[in-house]
């Protein structure tokens, strides 16, 4: 397997190309590092963060579930849904 294949077989896919793919994950990503570090600050002190790492996830999990699928084909012979990164 070619090196560039590691990187481009995922995100294409699902139609996306190496960049899409990154951004969309990036804008989970950093989202759930949020939420994690509000969960970890919450576990000491209870009284802060009181909802921010469940609104995140209900949020995330929303826009996740909410994706539309579009038809990738990059051969007629392989044709598979891929999931629209616009939200």
């Amino acid at each position: 397997m070619a090196l560039k294949q590691f990187f481009t077989e995922h995100p294409e896919s699902v139609g996306e190309s190496y960049l899409e793919h990154m951004n969309v994950a990036l804008s989970f990503a950093v989202p759930l590092l949020a939420a994690g570090l509000a969960a970890l600050i919450h576990a000491f002190l209870p009284f802060l963060f009181l909802t921010t790492a469940s609104r995140t996830v209900k949020q995330l999990h929303a826009r996740m579930v909410n994706r539309h699928p579009h038809a990738v084909s990059h051969d007629a012979r392989d044709r598979m849904l891929a999931w629209d990164p616009v939200i």
